[in-house]
């Protein structure tokens, strides 16, 4: 995995821009965890997915209303790394000789740290809970959130929102505890500039 760089961190930080911009920038490839999100779910089974084949029998209400933040938390298979190892598998089968920049919110620190050779070949982005607000609300279009198929749209955002919080809370305990690199997204940095920031992180 030397040829592999990593973004990770909490929804609407960004990571999808910077991969973009880096890959564009030094000819490498792109891959994008959320991408094959659908597809990593059908080559699972309950067994070793227990917690990702649990959210696929819920209907809308039990995933985003009927739970507590903190209890979606806990049980989103993603955040528990389930089918992490699919993405290695697909990595593991790209050609080495073009460096990859794997992006996602899957990507958490504790998976990722064991396959990095130094560890400037990985950083997290941390959304405030505000950039992230923000962030989501500028890429809405009218009726568009999957929350709007929920019996409360209101409380399932709520729910989302804080759970995120706590995930990106999770995710600076992690990295501080790993001594891995970890960037605070609150838009006092421009998309240029936070790209600069990354790649200071990946020393290019």
């Amino acid at each position: 995995m030397r040829h592999v760089y990593w973004i990770g961190g909490g929804s609407g930080a960004g990571k999808s821009t910077v991969a973009r911009r880096l890959a564009d920038r030094h000819g490498w490839r792109r891959y994008a965890s959320d991408d094959v999100m659908a597809e990593h779910a059908r080559r699972t089974t309950a067994e070793e997915a227990p917690f990702l084949h649990a959210f696929m029998a819920m209907d809308m209400d039990e995933r985003w209303v009927d739970r507590t933040p903190e209890t979606m938390l806990e049980t989103f298979h993603w955040f528990r790394g389930e089918a992490f190892g699919l993405i290695v598998e697909d990595l593991a089968r790209m050609p080495r000789k073009t460096p990859v920049v794997v992006e996602g919110f899957r990507l958490l620190p504790h998976l990722v740290k064991p396959l990095l050779t130094e560890p400037g070949h990985a950083v997290w982005l941390l959304p405030t809970p505000e950039f992230r607000q923000v962030a989501f609300s500028s890429r809405a279009t009218p009726g568009g959130s999957f929350t709007r198929r929920t019996a409360d749209p209101r409380r399932a955002d709520h729910n989302i929102a804080v759970r995120d919080a706590l995930f990106t809370d999770r995710l600076h305990e992690e990295t501080t505890r790993l001594g891995l690199p970890a960037v605070t997204v609150d838009g006092t940095m421009t998309e240029d500039e936070l790209t600069e920031r990354i790649g200071e992180v990946f020393r290019l």
